[in-house]
């Protein structure tokens, strides 16, 4: 290889260069250039700019609000396209019921309001701007009828227009949206100034991790043993992301892509460790697998290596139960037709085989009734996205 690759993630620096794959723990007293330029001098002086290539998933990721007008098309469009800019997704509000939604709290980076086919009009009203009102938001932008566009433009400051994702034949047109949310999200990679002092290194362009890793899903059997339908499962330091065929869909949604991505901002190892304990303590399922661990509920207040071995277990069942048919807040897959399960991320250098196999077992018998699940393989060597970034 005459390129050097660059994962920057949220616990650790992941380098490939001439076959080789090097991870090393980030020192968070330093700013990321200089901690990789500390750990990888030598290396980084033998690669000229344009030939170093670099992603990231340090940033955390924006979030967004989507204002829908039915669950069918509009929310469940918006969602998938949103979910696969590598945005994630705080809230969803159905307009019909607007009236009787919570706002959220936070900041949302992007709020998304969609509804109805082009020839559609009078969809939104004086009730979509009361609502907006109370939310705190950076950027708001329309991809519904353009019988509304007029309306909309008139009474929301720096809206931004895009093209209907939902075409007269009910069918989804997702480029334009794709598009805008992806820039968003570069937008914001560039205005980390630790993100931004990597140009200093590179002249290519920085991409997020999760939009990286899912273009290497086309390429993954070509260096691993899995059979479609299958999924890959990022567990690291900050969110969890599921990877996944869209053959393990029913829905109406008809894309160019075969695969599509989840990410679930609160299940994190380390950065969002006290949101997975705290999910894993509102589990129905989590106390009686913590048993079948012989572990007590007080390993989750606990600070060991122990700890952190059953933080990444539960973190594998509840991300599968999040996609499970017991679970309605997310994208359903039809796990019962799963094949394959590739995991990747800093949880392949701390569980054992044994161990993965062990707890999507438990899953698959105590949630799906089976006696057997599909193959798991560890991406230990971190590979996967070296497969994307070389695209």
């Amino acid at each position: 290889m005459s390129q050097l690759f660059i994962d920057i993630g949220s616990t650790y620096f992941k380098v490939a260069h001439n076959g080789e794959i090097e991870q090393y723990f980030r020192d968070f007293n330093k700013n990321i250039l200089d901690d990789l330029s500390s750990k990888c001098a030598t290396l980084l002086e033998e690669y000229a700019k344009e030939d170093i290539y670099v992603c990231s998933s340090a940033n955390g990721g924006l979030s967004t609000l989507i204002v829908g007008l039915t669950n069918s098309f509009s929310l469940k469009y918006a969602i998938n396209i949103a979910f696969n800019s590598g945005i994630n997704i705080i809230d969803t509000v159905l307009y019909p019921k607007i009236g009787q939604e919570s706002v959220p709290s936070e900041m949302i980076d992007v709020v998304i309001v969609v509804g109805g086919i082009d020839s559609v009009e009078k969809v939104f009203d004086e009730k979509l701007l009361a609502y907006l009102e109370k939310v705190d938001y950076q950027n708001i932008v329309y991809v519904g009828t353009e019988k509304n566009t007029a309306f909309l433009e008139k009474h929301i400051e720096n809206l931004v227009v895009l093209e209907n994702i939902i075409s007269n034949e009910l069918k989804i047109r997702e480029d334009a949206l794709k598009t805008y949310l992806t820039d968003l999200y570069q937008a914001d990679i560039m205005g980390k100034e630790d993100i931004k002092q990597l140009y200093e290194i590179s002249s290519n362009q920085i991409f997020s991790t999760p939009y990286i890793v899912n273009r290497s899903l086309p390429k993954i059997n070509e260096r691993l043993d899995v059979a479609d339908p299958f999924i890959v499962v990022d567990i690291g330091g900050a969110t969890t992301d599921i990877h996944y065929s869209r053959d393990l869909v029913n829905d109406n949604i008809l894309t160019e892509s075969g695969y599509d991505r989840l990410v679930f901002k609160k299940l994190g190892v380390y950065k969002s460790r006290e949101s997975l304990v705290h999910t894993a303590k509102n589990n129905e399922f989590v106390y009686e697998l913590l048993a079948h661990l012989n572990v007590t509920e007080n390993i989750l207040e606990e600070r060991s290596e122990k700890a952190t071995h059953v933080l990444m277990q539960l973190a594998i069942f509840l991300v599968l139960y999040k996609v499970s048919k017991h679970h309605g807040d997310y994208v359903e897959l039809n796990l019962e037709i799963l094949n394959s399960i590739v995991l990747t991320g800093g949880i392949t250098k701390v569980l054992s085989q044994e161990e993965v196999d062990d707890i999507v077992l438990f899953f698959y018998k105590k949630i799906l009734h089976f006696h057997h699940a599909p193959t798991i393989l560890l991406d230990s060597d971190y590979e996967i996205w070296t497969y994307g970034i070389k695209e």
